[in-house]
């Protein structure tokens, strides 16, 4: 695992399989980041790309080690794989033959990016109503948060005219690939909370505990290379005694404060 501005070295070993000689027209390795969309599948949008040569044209006839080196490497972006996208980084190394196709080896890596503790963090506060029959508050302690923080906050039963069956609170991700016209968005719910059972009564509060740190949960990123989004949502689900649904949902920021 890397973080931006990381030195990527190591060594590339070349094993002949025989005991004959391996022509080859030169030895190269790259290091690239790219996004792929699994609707595009196979097609790299590259938005990385650095390449040394190992070896020029020559042969092998035996296990030969080259080492390489890509200095202080300007890797801007989170490896993150989801449902439509993927972004991922690479080191390729290319043998170039003059026969039989070239021989091309990968190895992916990982990396991540600490970001900084935001300056403004308000308090998040919401309503759901419905006229004349119910009327929630929600109030959650702040709008941005770190991948092992706690949501802590508050409901509030303002009115209350329906009887309520019972109340979750999901955690869901919004995943958006494209762009204008060919946007496409997905979204999976990754964790789903039972906060209340039964119907409440009017000025009835209910508190709030959420750890994001059991759950697989990578930051907010906002487009990433011009090929996607991801976006993280609180959606509170209401369901009365006659099974409708009222659904409430509020984006939250997500930011990574250490690199594990």
């Amino acid at each position: 695992m890397y973080t931006t501005g990381d030195t990527v070295k190591g060594t590339v070993t070349i094993k002949p399989t025989s005991n004959k000689k391996v022509e080859h027209q030169g030895i190269r390795i790259e290091l690239l980041g790219q996004v792929e969309l699994f609707f595009d599948r196979g097609n790299y949008y590259d938005f990385l790309a650095l390449s040394r040569e190992l070896e020029p044209a020559g042969d092998v006839s035996g296990d030969v080690e080259l080492p390489f080196e890509f200095k202080s490497c300007d890797m801007q972006h989170e490896s993150y794989t989801g449902i439509n996208v993927r972004l991922r980084y690479v080191l390729r190394v290319t043998v170039t033959r003059g026969y039989g196709g070239g021989i091309v080896k990968e190895l992916p890596f990982c990396v991540r990016l600490v970001q900084n503790l935001p300056d403004i963090n308000n308090t998040l506060k919401m309503e759901v109503g419905i006229e004349d029959c119910l009327h929630i508050e929600f109030e959650y302690s702040k709008a941005k948060y770190h991948l092992k923080d706690v949501v802590v906050g508050k409901i509030y039963f303002l009115l209350v005219r329906i009887r309520i069956k019972h109340m979750d609170l999901e955690i869901r991700r919004r995943e958006s690939t494209g762009s204008g016209a060919n946007t496409y968005n997905e979204s999976e719910t990754l964790a789903k909370f039972e906060v209340m059972d039964g119907a409440p009564v009017r000025t009835e509060s209910i508190p709030i505990r959420i750890f994001l740190s059991p759950y697989d949960l990578t930051p907010s990123y906002k487009n990433i290379n011009n090929k996607f989004s991801v976006k993280y949502f609180l959606n509170l689900v209401l369901v009365d005694e006659e099974d409708r649904r009222y659904f409430k949902q509020q984006e939250i920021q997500l930011w990574r404060n250490e690199l594990i």
